[in-house]
């Protein structure tokens, strides 16, 4: 009994939990998509109204009706994911870091990791690796970013081989791919490695390090301490 309960009050606390967050998602969707509540009704009354006036039509309304009710909120949920999805990317575009954030959420398969490569200039480069191989995601300037890449790829020549590396620049120039589309075009690449060649890959690039464990650490005692880790005395 008292697991039970335990049980059923973790599910009350979880319900209002994730009701807040599509509270929430729902508010920073009509800041940028104002017209989201009635497209999202719209889409509801229709599906439901057309599986009900079929099912008049064939003497079955009851059952259409609640086939109809079901159809229609998987039908919301679907286009308010996508509404929510497009308004996000427009609230991340031109910010710093705004790739990063979208291969956190590539999917299974990809190891991701962020400003592997970066210049004076705030441009920079951050790393995927899955079954299609290695894939830089650059977003910046595209003339500087072309030299960054291709001084990132000479780095990792020197212990990768046989693995394709894919260079995709962030933006809406030609030959840029934008934001909101990088997901998609990852995914899409052909798979042509092996689950053990990608954690070999993966093995090697972690040795090989990246911007954070490259950078050089300040010489001498830290700060604020006295010889053999004791404070100073005054």
């Amino acid at each position: 009994m008292a697991r039970k309960s335990n049980s059923d009050s973790g599910d009350a606390a979880a319900n209002p939990g994730r009701l807040k967050q599509i509270a929430l998602t729902y508010k920073m969707t009509r800041r940028s998509d104002p017209k989201v509540g009635l497209v999202i009704a719209a889409v509801g009354i229709v599906v439901f109204g057309a599986l009900l006036a079929i099912g008049f039509l064939i003497g079955h309304p009851v059952y259409l009706g609640v086939l109809g009710f079901v159809l229609a909120f998987l039908a919301m949920a679907i286009v308010f994911g996508r509404r929510a999805e497009r308004a996000a990317f427009g609230q991340m575009e031109g910010q710093p870091g705004a790739a990063a954030a979208v291969l956190q959420n590539v999917g299974r398969g990809w190891t991701t990791t962020p400003a592997v490569a970066m210049n004076r200039n705030q441009d920079v480069i951050h790393r995927a690796v899955g079954r299609p191989g290695i894939v830089l995601v650059a977003e910046g300037n595209p003339n500087r970013l072309k030299g960054l890449l291709a001084a990132e790829k000479k780095r990792m020549a020197r212990i990768l081989v046989d693995v394709p590396v894919h260079d995709i620049i962030v933006g809406d120039g030609e030959g840029q791919v934008p934001l909101k589309k990088v997901r998609t075009t990852m995914l899409k690449l052909p798979r042509v490695l092996t689950a053990a060649q990608v954690t070999t890959a993966n093995d090697r690039l972690r040795a090989l390090g990246d911007l954070m464990s490259n950078m050089p650490l300040p010489k001498g005692p830290i700060p604020g301490r006295g010889v053999r880790g004791r404070s100073p005395r005054g």
